[in-house]
């Protein structure tokens, strides 16, 4: 068993990452369309054009990183040479330029292009690591768990903070596009810490070496079927969580309402999209606890296929919960419940991942664990990429309009409530469907793990 600082030290790399992530994925799309003055149409195509050239590129980094070969690793070190590209990209992204219309859309298309690059090349080498910090496909379930608790952490933190950073630097600089550029400064200099502090506590531990060609390792990869359903099935959950959480902003100004209060006795609070979405991201972190005893009590595949369905019902019953002042308790208890849900899912997939690149590995020779959790990241940035896209298509469907005095339409409300609640739904059952034909049991694994320390002992 590997010591708890190195469990620690690899759940920091994805408390990073998630920092930025969940403030594109949630955030960035109502700061293009109600900030930085793109119309809603532009929007969903440059995150769709952006974020599918981005997930393209993720193989090339896979096979650049496993043809890595430094005293520090294969993967390590792209925490630590990447780390400040990464954040310097991050505030470049949130930066709104005095030009016109084309210039300030090819400037959104070359910084947000420039910065999923570089979150590629940290991020796919970081997803890797989880296939060489331990041989054992139980302890990579750990690994993965310390990952995702991290993530949600790093999650909340930012998002909770989002709002209340934009509104204080808006209080000193008088404008909303300086308020949320500096808002994401403070949170570019914390992940580039946390990177750092990421590579100096993780080791590599499982020496693997490519002894095949590109070409086979690719070859390998597309007659590999496990890998093609878990792409499946991690692009549904990405796109469910995408789609949840590109919206929240959108419904909590136009459902919600700007001055919405939670009450509890004597005491109110303001319900506003930070609060929804930080508390679904401490729901998250209990759900990455209770991923590793469910999986060892019914295995990853039967976890995964249980929670989904549930996630499905859960989201269907989110359409009809009311904007009033139980209905608000009622919204957040679903988003807890929910969260709770997708937590347990989320390490799940990157263990699964581990499964497959031992699956390859026994089947056809090929070390390409880079390749193979490149994919993984692919999913996530198509699921992000169509997602985004999506809910800005359905809105301008439905006639949801981004001038900051309007009053919606009753169509454009239940555009908003459908993006929350029947479009989530079916992304779940359909991922439960791909789950389903899944052929790695968790009797299988324990015999691949197995044969792999033979073959490995051998070579």
């Amino acid at each position: 068993m590997k010591n708890l600082k190195e469990k620690i030290g690899y759940g920091f790399g994805d408390m990073s990452s998630s920092m930025f992530w969940k403030i594109f994925s949630y955030y960035l799309p109502i700061f293009y369309s109600n900030i930085y003055g793109l119309s809603l149409a532009d929007t969903g195509i440059l995150l769709l054009v952006t974020r599918v050239w981005d997930a393209v590129s993720d193989p090339m980094m896979g096979i650049i990183a496993d043809r890595t070969h430094t005293r520090w690793g294969k993967y390590r070190p792209y925490l630590l040479w990447m780390a400040l590209p990464f954040s310097v990209c991050g505030v470049l992204l949130f930066t709104t330029p005095e030009w016109g219309t084309t210039g300030k859309l090819v400037w959104a298309y070359v910084t947000y292009i420039l910065m999923m690059t570089v979150y590629t090349a940290i991020n796919v080498p970081y997803g890797a690591m989880l296939g060489v910090v331990s041989a054992e496909s139980d302890e990579k379930t750990i690994f993965s768990s310390f990952r995702m608790f991290f993530a949600y952490g790093g999650s909340f933190i930012a998002l909770f903070a989002w709002e209340p950073l934009c509104d204080a630097f808006k209080g000193m600089t008088g404008t909303d596009t300086q308020s949320w550029q500096y808002a994401m400064m403070v949170i570019a200099a914390a992940c580039f810490l946390i990177f750092l502090l990421c590579f100096g506590l993780t080791r590599e531990h499982v020496k693997s070496v490519s002894t095949v060609s590109v070409g086979k390792d690719f070859r390998s990869l597309l007659a590999n079927v496990p890998w093609w359903l878990l792409i499946g099935a991690a692009l549904c959950s990405n796109l469910f969580n995408t789609v949840r959480g590109a919206t929240a902003a959108y419904f909590f100004k136009d459902y919600v309402g700007a001055d919405a209060m939670l009450s509890l006795g004597d005491f109110s609070f303001l319900f506003y999209a930070g609060l929804f979405l930080g508390v679904g991201e401490v729901a998250n972190m209990v759900g990455v606890v209770l991923a590793v005893p469910l999986s060892h009590a019914f295995g990853k595949k039967n976890t995964y296929i249980g929670t989904m369905a549930a996630l499905a019902v859960l989201s269907v019953l989110f359409f009809y919960v009311p904007a009033t002042g139980t209905g608000f308790w009622i919204m957040l208890l679903l988003q807890v419940v929910i969260s709770v849900g997708t937590g347990i899912v989320s390490p799940l997939i990157w263990s699964m991942y581990a499964d497959v690149s031992d699956y390859a590995e026994l089947k056809d020779g090929t070390a390409s664990t880079g390749l193979i959790f490149s994919s993984s990241s692919m999913a996530q940035k198509f699921g992000g990429a169509f997602g985004g896209a999506a809910v800005m298509w359905i809105l301008a469907a439905f006639g949801y309009s981004t001038a900051s005095d309007a009053t919606q339409t009753p169509e454009a409300l239940t555009g908003l409530k459908t993006l929350m609640s029947w479009i989530p739904a079916v992304v779940a059952l359909a991922s439960v469907v791909i789950v389903y034909f899944y052929p790695l049991t968790k009797q299988r694994v324990a015999d691949i793990n197995e044969r792999l320390r033979t073959v490995r002992k051998q070579s």
